[in-house]
């Protein structure tokens, strides 16, 4: 192993260091393990600002420090520097520092093309995920694995914890299936990106059943019900270990006119709406550079709920979206997107439920068929020692 790769200072790009990650070492983190596979090949990165390792170097920085090919850079939503609001378009361009092409996965070009990938032999995936089916950056990693089984490209997985590793929520039915729900998993699906890629290949759910030329470059220091703290913020609006937590309680919202935070300071920490009956706690969302720029009730008084420093240690919770449907009056027409909250949800029983009145209790019965069967079949794709 070349000391260069560990030695090199912080990132002048935007990574930062955390102390308290030091015992884990994430796949970035191996280069004895992962120079081998790229010597000698002209490599293509699927990365963000969350691809650093544990120092702080970016690694792209850290590959070409050690003269690997680095031939072009696919970005994700948000894009390459984690800048761009949730579902604004990436665009293509070079990478100001190093010249290198720089190629958006995200709007029209979600898949690798064979011309993409031209002159590329090998992709290296390296994204920070959050353990929800909807949080995007797993559809991408699909359609990159797609893209290499396609065009017979090999695939390297750089693997990183899941912050928020738990099994819950209803099991996506395949009607229901969009960038933001890709596979038949829970909301909370419980797996590393690595394992995820494994079930991907092994479950035949890649187009035509096809098999991608995997590779998982394991977490060291690591096992699944570990605590782990981002060092770095993975996308504008979860800034924190909090929002991350309640991100998939929250998400729901998203099909609904009430505020989730963006706009604020505490994204995915508050909830609220225009009108005094929803709570006495009240923000107002306006644009915020490196946040929202048009949020929702943009300049407008929200009121409802504070949920910045609630003990929240669970996967996820219908409590909030129960509690604001009721008061709010509006039946079927809270959901503002009834279309996107099936999605969101992958399927059209929970929003259904919540219009018949159902208890939290019993739309949770409805869901364990579906969870029991789908941890049967994540125990053949765990690479880490599981919860007890």
């Amino acid at each position: 192993m070349k000391r260069g790769f560990l030695l090199i200072l912080f990132s002048a790009l935007f990574c930062t260091f955390s102390s308290g990650t030091n015992k884990i070492k994430v796949g970035a983190d191996q280069p004895d393990k992962l120079l081998p596979l790229v010597k000698n090949k002209s490599v293509a990165l699927v990365v963000n600002h969350t691809s650093c390792l544990t120092d702080g170097t970016h690694l792209l920085d850290a590959l070409l420090s050690e003269n690997v090919n680095v031939v072009k850079i696919f970005a994700p939503e948000h894009g390459f520097r984690g800048n761009a609001d949730a579902g604004e378009q990436v665009a293509d361009g070079k990478d100001i520092k190093s010249g290198i092409p720089l190629m958006s996965l995200y709007g029209k070009n979600k898949k690798p093309s064979a011309e993409m990938l031209k002159g590329v032999d090998v992709v290296i995936f390296d994204i920070q995920d959050v353990g929800a089916r909807f949080y995007t950056y797993i559809s991408t990693m699909h359609y990159v694995m797609e893209g290499c089984a396609e065009n017979k490209k090999e695939c390297i997985i750089l693997d990183r914890p899941n912050p928020h590793d738990y099994i819950d929520g209803p099991v996506l039915e395949l009607p229901y299936k969009s960038f933001v729900g890709m596979h038949p998993i829970p909301v909370l699906h419980g797996l590393t990106v690595g394992e995820l890629a494994q079930m991907i290949n092994g479950e035949g759910w890649l187009k035509g059943k096809l098999t991608c030329d995997l590779k998982i470059i394991t977490i060291e220091g690591w096992k699944h019900g570990d605590p782990y703290s981002l060092p770095i913020k993975p996308s504008p609006n979860l800034p924190n270990d909090q929002a991350i937590r309640l991100y998939a309680s929250l998400c729901f919202f998203e099909a609904t006119g009430i505020s989730v935070g963006r706009g604020t300071y505490f994204p995915f920490q508050v909830i609220g709406y225009p009108n005094p009956k929803f709570g006495t706690f009240t923000f107002t969302p306006v644009s915020l550079p490196g946040f929202e720029k048009n949020p929702l009730q943009k300049d407008k008084l929200c009121y409802g709920y504070d949920l910045r420093k609630i003990e929240f240690d669970k996967g996820l919770s219908l409590s909030y979206l129960l509690d604001f449907y009721k008061k709010s009056g509006l039946g079927a027409k809270f959901f503002t997107s009834p279309d996107f909250m099936n999605l969101l949800s992958g399927t059209n029983s929970l929003q259904r439920q919540i219009i018949a009145g159902q208890s939290e209790e019993a739309i949770r019965k409805t869901w364990q068929k579906g969870l029991n069967e789908y941890k049967q079949r994540r125990k053949k794709y765990i690479l880490y020692e599981d919860r007890k």
